[in-house]
């Protein structure tokens, strides 16, 4: 089979097309054919071994990813696919079911075949959604779902997305908005249509605008893109106020500090978890009409490096998506 693979870290130009065995489903698992699959955040960042972020995390990733070089050639989380073969015990599934879900930080969706766990994130593809409309839900929606359970969100509640334009900012408006709160998305003057469509009540330009100079304070600041910091929220945040990041290791010293020090709180989602019951929960809101996943661009497998180029400017809306077969 076809497969994105790399064996050293380094820029995108490390990722290379390569032929490699197709993989054979244990007693519990399905073989699924790709149809579709995302470069994300987490794939650029695992690639790189997470240099620009300083030795310190660099090092950590590398203990995870491999010291020397990449334990898992193929990287790739996201998927939507068919399932092609079953393992002897799996019953959820049967050849032909098409579904979609994450491998997480097992990877190998960058290729034309992967093996899960019927156990794993995998559901059912919703029907009225495309396989790469399908592929581009769970990385983003995931990880804000696993921070905003943090925020007790409610009606009543305010809550600020910075980077609401993002994969796990366009994730986190329509969460937050499910749940109830009054939401105030922050992004560019690109995007601001696009987070009002999505449900933001209101919407900050943060090129004409700092939200932390404007007086306003909301209950929670969900800084969706690492951007921020909690010294920096801290004044915009209201008694009791929490903010919750998506980067940042030294957010895990404040986590307790802030536990114990101050009425104001920071809440990190790590490790982050990656449950089918939660690829159910975004199938049921799919369904129900809300929600809905946004994609910037798509590009053919062959053409990784140039989708991964754009990755990391840091300037796509939603998700970037890899065609794989059709």
């Amino acid at each position: 089979m076809r497969a994105v693979v790399y064996d050293r870290y380094g820029p995108p130009e490390v990722l290379r097309l390569e032929d490699v065995p197709q993989p054979v489903p244990n007693e519990d698992e399905v073989l699924i054919k790709i149809h579709a699959t995302t470069v994300t955040r987490s794939d650029c960042g695992i690639r790189a071994a997470n240099a620009s972020s300083g030795l310190f995390v660099s090092f950590l990733s590398r203990l995870y990813s491999g010291v020397r070089r990449p334990k898992r050639r193929i990287l790739g989380a996201e998927l939507a696919g068919e399932v092609a073969a079953v393992g002897t015990t799996a019953s959820e599934f049967a050849v032909g079911d098409r579904v979609f879900g994450t491998s997480a930080g097992r990877f190998g969706a960058h290729a034309e075949f992967i093996c899960m766990r019927e156990s794993a994130a995998l559901a059912h593809k919703p029907a009225a959604m495309t396989f790469e409309e399908a592929a581009a839900v769970c990385d983003g929606a995931m990880l804000a779902l696993g921070c905003l359970r943090q925020a007790d969100l409610r009606k009543g509640r305010r809550i600020l997305v910075y980077g609401a334009s993002g994969s796990i900012g366009t994730a986190g408006v329509q969460l937050a908005k499910y749940f109830g709160a009054d939401v105030t998305a922050v992004c560019s003057t690109k995007n601001a249509e696009l987070a009002r469509s999505l449900g933001a009540d209101r919407v900050i330009d943060y090129t004409q605008q700092d939200f932390t100079k404007s007086g306003e304070t909301y209950d929670v600041i969900f800084d969706a893109v690492g951007k921020l910091s909690f010294g920096r929220c801290r004044n915009s945040l209201r008694p009791g106020g929490i903010y919750l990041p998506t980067d940042g290791l030294w957010n895990l010293i404040l986590v307790p500090l802030t536990s114990i020090v101050g009425d104001k709180k920071v809440r990190f989602a790590i490790p982050p978890r990656f449950a089918k019951k939660d690829v159910l929960f975004l199938k049921e809101l799919i369904e129900a009409g809300k929600y809905r996943a946004v994609i910037d661009r798509s590009y053919p497998l062959e053409d990784v490096v140039e989708a991964t180029r754009y990755v990391e400017t840091e300037r796509k809306t939603g998700n970037v998506v890899l065609t794989v077969s059709s």
